[in-house]
């Protein structure tokens, strides 16, 4: 099979021209210049030129002449945007992922799942596994379907091929990895719990719904193969795919925590909670850590006697580390919401503790139950300053709403239900207009990257047009303008990091994230929103991402 010249734009990782920060040699002075450099300050400042020196933006709009010490990058035109801002993200989990992951969450058909996969494999040893974990979902693809064993083989002939939908399949896998697969089911069992992990002749295997789930089990053997190597190349390439979009900075939310070795009943969002973060770490003891990262960390148990919460609020450090990487507080959600007045006592432990506490709600029913709970709690132990966070929030109303900005909360907007949706007629909400008017503290967030894309823009399309993944708009009466989208992932998404005097515009002063972007964001047709990749992506005053162009 051809490898067509939109594969590199269609991985948007792999084939990009990736800069580690470290290797950059030390410059005084950069500047950028002859740019549209949309700054988001208080006043929108649009400027041509920035400084950067030691990390942080010198001037705007100042430009010194070149002259020793001093490098000049001249933009062409080209728009410039802060670094964007995550507030709700898993990619601890991406970068913890086994095999070769393959950037899939910008295909729109079969065939360019192909050219991807294809892409891929050039830099994939002979026998490793090419792999595609989450943050892809069969709505975005023309056909709504999974490829087939024959179309996989197309692709990759030589090299098992395993993709995985979401948290628990189901998935497709190539000829060699079906041999795999059948070899497994043949000898005997490497783990008591795997009874036999059927492949049908068309690649595909089941997920969550048969008996043993046997996708989980096929993502236990791979995991078995991973070594810490493995994963620190895995978080490299999370890294490099952020940089590659002009995401620079992320909220972990992490996922599941399962603590204890390795088990087939793990599905791929389960981790061991106080190992997950090892690689990531280590990588930034090496100073080769690219992107900003904040940690979270979820308690999942409905124990009445929380252990786990306990002895985290008790033995952890909240914002404690430095602006690349620090620990953040609990979130997504301190015990399950649906386990009641255990729920609810998570949340006045957390408030006891003085820590930051966020949840995630789906409906107007959860979002109530989190608002009478934060209100309670308040009465106890004030939580005005904190930052209480409420996620996602398909559904609001006024009152709920007042309640929270009285209790200083913020509300972070999800936007990823419109590939999620099953029902290509379903109001994917949330009601961004109606939030974003209320003037409560507001951002957006797209939470890749089990269920929806890392990609920003992608969720920035939706929240600007109402249109989902099947081409119907589905959020008619509650779209953003562009600049409210922009400045939602930027400057308020920083407020959630507790960072706004940091990160989030181009300000004198404040820490040098920016991403030159490779078209005209206020400019291009709606469609092209989604295409948009940073050519030149700065963190900290360092070249993290060079795509050729400048």
């Amino acid at each position: 099979m051809s490898v067509t010249a939109g594969a590199a734009a269609l991985a948007a990782g792999p084939a990009a021209v990736v800069v580690s920060a470290q290797n950059i040699p030390p410059e005084e002075t950069l500047v950028l210049t002859n740019g549209r450099i949309h700054t988001m300050d208080a006043a929108n400042t649009i400027a041509t030129s920035v400084t950067i020196r030691n990390g942080r933006f010198l001037a705007v709009n100042a430009a010194p002449a070149a002259g020793p010490g001093v490098r000049v990058i001249d933009l062409a035109g080209r728009t410039v945007v802060p670094g964007l801002v995550e507030p709700h993200i898993h990619s601890v989990s991406l970068a913890n992922r086994p095999g070769y992951h393959t950037i899939l969450e910008n295909t729109t058909s079969i065939r360019e799942i192909q050219e991807a996969l294809a892409a891929r494999r050039r830099d994939v040893p002979q026998g490793a596994w090419i792999t595609s974990m989450g943050g892809w979902h069969p709505n975005q693809w023309a056909e709504h379907r999974h490829p087939t064993l024959a179309e996989l083989d197309q692709a990759v002939p030589d090299r098992p091929v395993l993709l995985y939908e979401r948290f628990t399949g189901p998935c497709a896998t190539n000829s060699l990895g079906k041999a795999y697969f059948d070899a497994v089911d043949a000898a005997p069992p490497v783990h008591p719990d795997i009874k036999k992990i059927n492949v049908s002749p068309t690649g595909a295997i089941a997920g969550a719904g048969q008996a043993g789930n046997p996708s989980a089990s096929a993502l236990f053997l791979l995991r078995r193969m991973q070594t810490f190597a493995d994963r620190k190349r895995s978080t490299l390439d999370a890294m490099n795919y952020s940089a590659s979009v002009g995401l620079t900075a992320h909220l972990d939310q992490v996922l599941f925590p399962t603590p204890g070795p390795l088990h087939p009943s793990q599905i791929l969002s389960n981790l061991d909670q106080y190992r997950m973060y090892d690689p990531w770490l280590e990588l930034h003891r090496e100073g080769k850590t690219i992107i900003r990262l904040q940690m979270n960390f979820l308690q999942n148990q409905s124990d009445p006697n929380l252990p786990e919460l306990k002895e985290r609020l008790r033995n952890q450090f909240q914002f404690f580390g430095d602006d690349m990487m620090q620990t953040g507080s609990i979130g997504e959600w301190a015990a399950p919401l649906a386990s009641g007045a255990v729920w609810r006592e998570a949340q006045r432990l957390v408030a006891e503790a003085g820590w930051r506490n966020e949840n995630a709600v789906q409906n107007l029913a959860g979002l109530t139950q989190v608002v009478e709970a934060y209100e309670a709690v308040n009465r106890e132990f004030d939580i005005t300053q904190k930052r209480w966070v409420v996620h996602h929030v398909p559904q609001v109303n006024a009152d709920l709403l007042n309640r929270l900005k009285a209790l200083g909360c913020g509300v972070e907007m999800g936007a990823f239900r419109w590939v999620t949706s099953s029902d290509p007629k379903m109001v994917a909400g949330p009601p961004f207009r109606t939030i974003m008017d209320h003037g409560i503290q507001v951002g957006i967030h797209g939470d890749g990257v089990h269920i929806a894309p890392l990609n920003p823009w992608l969720h920035i399309y939706y929240a600007t047009t109402g249109v989902n993944s099947f081409g119907d708009k589905v959020n008619a009466d509650q779209q953003l303008t562009r600049a409210e989208a922009l400045r939602l992932f930027t400057r308020n998404n920083s407020w959630f990091l507790r960072m706004e005097e940091k990160i989030g515009s181009i300000e004198r002063g404040k820490l040098a994230d920016l991403a030159v972007l490779d078209r005209d964001y206020f400019a291009v047709p709606d469609a092209e929103i989604k295409k948009i990749r940073s050519v030149l992506t700065i963190v900290d005053g360092k070249i993290v991402h060079n795509a050729g162009n400048l």
